[in-house]
């Protein structure tokens, strides 16, 4: 086997009780989940902000972030819920490049999986210590997501990951919000099995263990837009793509219609200023159709400090080192105009 073996790590059972939940933590995500899943189910008319950097990098300044987010929540709290997105592990199309600090918690030295794996339980604590704000992560690796079950309110599943088997039974086994993302293809028949399956009971194998699911009726879609056959970003966030979402929906049996949009990715060809016009425009669609407005229960929007990207080293605070984000006073101006407009 072409294959080294460095070292064994913790099971997530052994991290969680080093780096252990207070009774008050479990108390604001128990909290936090049932205010989330309201919005699912229709119970509250609230729509959901899944917003942060592309990518977590360093501890400093995503808390930086999540602490300005944590003020302006106070300010919209009766229109919006904000999820900060603190996203550790990060897919590469090519393999290439970071892959999120669960690989490096330092983006500028070498991979320490051991380290990463304690470094983005504790960011996940500190994040929901400092400002109450329990978080969204994305679930690349399935085995992966127990280290940090106990406080994550929101899991994303990637366009890459949509379709693979291990993903789906795992969100089928998740009691807190999942969003199955359309793959990059843009095929929104693979994005809707995705859902069926995840909302469906299952037995399989699973870090060494035969379990069994319930079923995840929280399972819902993510539109990012796509790549076609020649390589150019597509959206499908416009009215007549939610449109066609909604007839998707209608003809499955699936419980709670809903779908997050997705302002950046190949919706904005990854031109990350375009994330304010593409949110008033599923705002706009949301006024002219109610079974729009049911349906989209919020965005997911990638915002850091500092406006745009930079490479690793260059060392510029609260600036993404993946993808190009919306800087902090765009950012601030965009969450107000949302809450505008609900």
């Amino acid at each position: 086997m072409n294959m080294e073996f460095i070292r064994k790590l913790p099971i997530p059972q052994e991290l969680k009780k080093q780096f252990s939940l207070s009774q008050e933590l479990v108390d604001v995500k128990t909290k936090r989940d049932a205010e989330i899943e309201k919005v699912f189910t229709g119970e509250s008319d609230k729509k959901l902000l899944i917003i942060g950097p592309c990518s977590a990098d360093r501890e400093d300044a995503v808390l930086d972030y999540v602490c300005r987010l944590a003020k302006v929540q106070e300010k919209v709290a009766d229109k919006l819920i904000i999820i900060p997105r603190i996203y550790t592990n990060k897919p590469r199309t090519t393999g290439e490049g970071y892959k999120g600090m669960v690989h490096q918690p330092d983006p500028e030295k070498k991979e320490d999986m051991l380290q990463g794996l304690i470094s983005i339980r504790e960011l996940h604590t500190k994040a929901v210590e400092m400002t109450g704000l329990t978080c969204a992560d994305e679930m690349l690796y399935p085995e992966n997501h127990r280290y940090l079950s106990d406080i994550l309110s929101y899991v994303a599943i990637g366009a890459r990951s949509v379709e693979d088997q291990q993903h789906r039974l795992t969100a089928s086994g998740l009691d807190i919000p999942v969003g199955m993302k359309n793959p990059t293809g843009g095929d929104l028949s693979v994005m809707m099995n995705s859902m069926v399956a995840a909302q469906a009971s299952h037995t399989f194998l699973y870090r060494g263990w035969e379990v069994r699911t319930k079923g995840n009726p929280l399972a819902h879609a993510i539109l990012r837009g796509y790549v076609d056959n020649q390589g150019k970003s597509m959206p499908n966030y416009h009215y007549e793509d939610l449109i066609t979402l909604y007839e998707l929906y209608q003809k499955k049996n699936l419980a709670n219609k809903a779908v997050i949009v997705d302002a950046n990715h190949a919706n904005s060809g990854k031109k990350y200023l375009q994330q304010i016009r593409i949110c008033n425009e599923v705002l706009h669609s949301c006024r002219h159709s109610d079974e729009i407005n049911s349906m989209v229960k919020g965005f997911m929007i990638e915002s850091y400090i500092e406006d745009g990207a930079q490479k690793i080293g260059e060392g510029v605070y609260g600036k993404s080192i993946t993808d190009p984000c919306l800087g902090w006073e765009k950012s601030e101006n965009l969450i107000y105009t949302i809450a505008d407009q609900v």
